[in-house]
């Protein structure tokens, strides 16, 4: 199960820094996670907001 960055999102960009495989990008307004997710939860783990979350 993939995850997915909610509106809660602040875009700072920590969750960008931490993926391994570098599936998240900054989008309009917020990050987006693209098909390239892995689910491990690094995201998820490093978000000050709690934005990430499965999908």
């Amino acid at each position: 199960m993939a995850f997915k960055i909610t509106d809660d999102c602040i875009s700072c960009g920590a969750c960008a820094d931490v993926c391994p495989v570098g599936a998240i990008s900054e989008g309009d307004g917020k990050y987006v996670i693209n098909e390239d997710c892995i689910s491990c939860g690094a995201c998820a783990d490093t978000c000050p907001v709690e934005a990430p979350v499965e999908d």
